[in-house]
């Protein structure tokens, strides 16, 4: 395995930094005695050059100034840099202290040789940088040679990251012609040699003036409203767009040009970055083995991902999707390559197979995410809702109990309010059962999350709005009025595993929603950001709610109030009026009964007497 020592490029930077510090060393007295060197001092260096080298070389080694790659070179590297250089002026200072009391040596020397020797390493390997970056980039030639110039909107952190990847990238054939951004104070100043040419509504006079072909947005904290004017000013210049990724995205790997995407819905959302007690999420996942059901889904492939992230000792996903678990598998085997995993094909509703994962696993964590989750499949197969939803997570629920697991999260949703649905009722059941095994057993923490829409989820309205606009139309939207909660899926998984950590027991912990949004401002925006107009080029059309379906949703129901907890992001319900879990045994035992006979009406009393806030809809 080759090693640094049998890199050529090690030895040359070794002898070009012996040579510049034996240099700055025989200058140092030349500069303290005005160029006319005692015989009796340059006999002192003559004896010392090659000890100062030695020392300096060595201390250069130990921070590690020979493992970086020259093109790169940062101000991590100029700090340690710095401390070679004093660590080893100051040991070889001791050493001449101590055997010549500096007999027949000058202080001043030392201090000029300090200073240069800094001057010198550090211009060294800066010039390297400057060839790499100008004389060997293609990205620096003349302004007429590049194909494409592009402009970029915000000329904070993320377009300074921006500039950088362009300026280092030598396969990058593009041309900056500068940033817009309404900082007043950022305005003629210059980053990276890139002026700040105006604000955000100077935009359509700059873009005309600089030719612009392409606009990027590197303003990952911008509200909804910013977003949509930018997006609106771009449409009416006919210019192409694009947007950079926002932390979540970017935590797993540094800012390249690839992760510089199209503008999507989830950009226009205008939600704040969520703010993460990373100290306390990987207080029970870390060393731990957890175990996530319905891991191949849109969340629950989120949570094994993010999960990951705090290296548990195990993960184990399970699900009865053949193609998506063997998906997710291979997918974070690549990104995650020393973390075990083991993927489980297996329904939760087979309690006998769920039992020997157990057994052979023994997992401290479930995050249990598996469910049927589509309103109008549920209403047409209610006898499903009561097998998984219900049975499914029962199962879990006993399991979790039987084999003393630490925590129980159990993923919920805004439809088990007041439901009005078969779906939303067999999730209310569920947090119900949930609670009820909070009360009954101790050792376990059992706890819900419930949280609305997930942007860009299997099912959701965006994939379909994109689809049917990819048909040339009409985008379908149930009803003009009816609005939902939404939020990202990194944001919603991160928020359920930051539950995970508050949860004492027995909560039903509530996401912070933001403010719901119209399906149909939603279908306008999404087919502006497909480059087309609203009823224009692509018509809207209202079919009417389905079956199960409400207007609104709602967040908490009726007898439940809401606690602030220590993160702002996530409230508790404080209700504890609950079925006892005999109660909920018998109930359970009623509906799987019912569900067997494929008994629609008598379902929906079964739910009926167990969630009396249901109220099913009549289609």
């Amino acid at each position: 395995m080759p090693t640094i020592f049998t890199r050529p490029n090690f030895w040359v930077l070794l002898c070009s930094d012996g040579f510049l510090v034996g240099l700055a060393y025989y200058l140092a007295y030349y500069l303290r005695f005005d160029g006319q060197i005692p015989p009796e001092f340059l006999s002192a260096w003559q004896t010392t050059v090659s000890i100062v080298v030695i020392i300096k070389l060595i201390f250069l080694y130990l921070l590690d100034l020979y493992r970086g790659m020259w093109r790169y070179t940062g101000i991590h590297d100029m700090l340690n840099l710095l401390k070679a250089n004093l660590l080893a002026s100051a040991i070889i200072i001791s050493i001449i202290l101590i055997l010549h009391h500096f007999q027949g040596f000058s202080r001043g020397v030392f201090a000029i040789d300090a200073m240069l020797s800094i001057l010198f390493l550090s211009g060294f390997r800066l010039s390297i940088r400057l060839y790499y970056t100008r004389f060997n980039n293609t990205n620096f030639k003349s302004p007429q040679s590049r194909t494409k110039k592009i402009l970029i909107i915000g000329a904070g952190n993320m377009g300074e990251k921006l500039v950088r990847e362009i300026q280092g990238n030598s396969r990058m054939n593009y041309n900056i012609v500068g940033f817009v951004d309404d900082n007043s104070i950022k305005l003629n100043q210059k980053i990276h040699g890139i002026q700040v040419l105006g604000f955000v509504g100077d935009l359509t006079k700059i873009v005309l003036r600089f030719e612009v072909d392409e606009i990027i947005i590197a303003i990952t904290t911008a509200s909804a409203e910013e977003m949509r004017r930018i997006l609106n000013l771009c449409r009416e210049l006919n210019l192409p767009f694009k947007t950079m990724p926002n932390m979540l995205e970017m935590i797993e790997g540094r800012l390249t040009m690839e992760s510089i995407r199209e503008v999507r819905y989830e950009d226009l959302l205008g939600r704040a970055q969520v703010r993460l007690d990373l100290s306390g999420i990987e207080a029970y996942l870390q060393d731990r083995i957890v175990m996530v059901t319905g891991g191949a889904g849109s969340i629950g492939s989120e949570l094994c991902s993010q999960i990951c992230r705090y290296r548990p000792k195990k993960l184990i996903i399970v699900d009865q999707n053949e193609s998506g678990l063997y998906d997710i598998e291979i997918d974070l085997r690549v990104k995650f390559p020393h973390q075990e995993i083991f993927a489980v094909l297996v329904s939760i509703k087979q309690k006998k197979f769920l039992e020997k994962i157990f057994q052979d696993h023994q997992p401290t964590v479930i995050m249990h995410a598996a469910a049927y989750k589509h309103v109008p499949m549920m209403e047409f197969h209610p006898w499903e809702a009561v097998f998984t939803n219900v049975e499914g997570t029962h199962n879990l629920l006993e399991l979790s109990h039987q084999f003393q697991v630490e925590r129980f999260v159990l993923v919920s949703t805004d439809k088990a309010v007041r439901p009005t649905n078969i779906m939303g009722a067999s999730k209310r059941v569920a947090e119900l059962l949930t609670q009820a095994y909070a009360a009954n057993h101790h050792q376990t923490r059992y706890m819900a999350v419930r949280f609305g829409n997930v942007v860009g989820s299997i099912g959701s309205v965006v994939p379909l709005f994109k689809k049917q606009i990819k048909r040339g139309g009409p985008v379908t939207v149930t009803h003009p009025e009816v609005t939902r909660y939404f939020m990202t899926i990194p944001e919603a998984s991160s928020l359920i595993l930051q539950a995970g950590a508050l949860g004492q027991g027995g909560e039903i912990f509530i996401l912070k929603m933001g403010v719901p949004v119209k399906i149909t401002d939603m279908a306008k925006d999404i087919i502006t950001l497909s480059g087309l107009q609203p009823e224009v080029d692509i018509k809207i059309e209202y079919t009417g709610l389905r079956p199960g379906e409400k207007l609104y949703e709602e967040l908490i129901t009726k007898g439940e109030n809401i606690i602030a907890t220590q993160h702002n992001d996530i409230m508790v319900l404080n209700n504890d009026e609950h079925n006892t879990l005999e109660e909920m045994n018998k109930h359970i035992i009623k509906l799987s009964n019912i569900a067997q006979q494929t008994d629609v009406l008598g379902l929906q009393k079964a739910f009926k007497a167990i969630v009396p806030e249901y109220h099913p809809k009549k289609n």
